[in-house]
């Protein structure tokens, strides 16, 4: 039974999608909500294997809770509902560690394989969509706002993290002290406006997962 938390908030949609979510048998809607600060709170307790979420929402959005779950718990997969397809909300959707993007116009069927799909680890997001992500934090070529902060070598550090590498192997590729890459990553962590090495790990590895290392 694949476990699934909803995040819309509109109760009508709510409704219906709970209703064909369920409607096979093989996934049970755990929680629902219509605000993104309550979702936030209660999605990590819950522990869905999929956090279905809307991505504009009265008080918050469903980009930035998928963000905060997955710092939490990165086990919990995120899935962003959207009206209409945005090279900036895919972008963002990419960093904060969706496995997917899906627009609301959706067929029921499609959901749900989209569903099946990321609860069984599989990344919805086009390759060619995550390479060209994956360009503009190298080319630097019309970034968003945190991104454009970033120095050459925060950059690379980034990519490092995505690789999963320490802080000691990132200084011993870079030939840095370990406390100068410290300082990078905390500097680094600052300007996405993260709290956490994990959350730029999870951040990372999604942007990353085309990596051709």
């Amino acid at each position: 039974m694949i476990r699934v938390f909803l995040l819309d908030d509109h109760e009508v949609v709510r409704r219906g999608l709970v209703d064909l979510l369920q409607s096979g048998g093989e996934i049970e809607v755990v929680g629902e909500s219509g605000s993104a600060q309550e979702a936030a709170r209660r999605i990590p307790a819950l522990r869905p294997d999929v956090a279905i979420l809307d991505a504009r929402l009265p008080d918050g959005n469903g980009i930035d809770v998928c963000r905060d779950v997955r710092a939490v718990d990165s086990s919990i997969k995120g899935l962003i509902l959207t009206s209409y397809e945005d090279d900036e909300a895919l972008f963002a959707a990419i960093m904060a560690g969706a496995s997917g993007y899906v627009l609301k116009q959706i067929r029921g069927t499609d959901l749900l394989d989209a569903v099946k799909r990321v609860a069984a680890g599989q990344s919805l997001l086009d390759p060619a969509v995550t390479a060209r992500v994956l360009e503009r934090i190298r080319n630097g070529v019309e970034q968003p706002r945190e991104l454009a902060a970033l120095t050459e070598q925060e950059r690379r550090i980034l990519e490092y993290v995505a690789e999963g590498l320490t802080n000691r192997e990132i200084a011993a590729r870079m030939f840095l002290a370990e406390k100068t890459v410290k300082n990078y990553v905390s500097s680094m962590l600052t300007k996405l406006g993260l709290e956490r090495r994990t959350q730029a790990a999870v951040l990372a590895t999604r942007l990353l997962g085309e990596h051709p290392h």
